[in-house]
């Protein structure tokens, strides 16, 4: 389990009407290589509105069709929910996250 790691997850969040939803591991690793019983996801849309805190994935990601992450929605999920693995984020795609990251959380270089 490793920061950029995508994964669908089946009813993370009680308020979402679908029953499976793609996340990606945002939390940093240390974190994720703990004993902390959940991580910090963003989830994934097949919906995007082009905002700064949305990055761009796709088919190279592993998924089936263009879709964006929503850095404004940030959740806490159990890692024993992280059962599913679809891909990984590339190192430019990780870098654009961190950066839209920032935004969401009004952060400063």
């Amino acid at each position: 389990m490793k920061r950029g790691d995508l994964y669908r997850v089946q009813r993370a969040n009680e308020e979402d009407p679908r029953k499976w939803r793609m996340y990606v591991i945002v939390s940093r690793q240390i974190l994720a290589d703990t004993r902390f019983s959940s991580v910090i996801c963003a989830p994934i849309y097949s919906a995007s509105q082009g905002l700064a805190t949305q990055v761009p994935v796709g088919i190279e990601e592993g998924l089936k069709h263009e879709s964006s992450i929503h850095c404004d929605e940030l959740v806490s999920i159990l890692k024993s929910k992280l059962t599913y693995y679809v891909g990984r984020l590339t190192l430019i795609k990780l870098q654009a996250l961190d950066e839209a990251l920032k935004i969401a959380l009004a952060l400063e270089d």
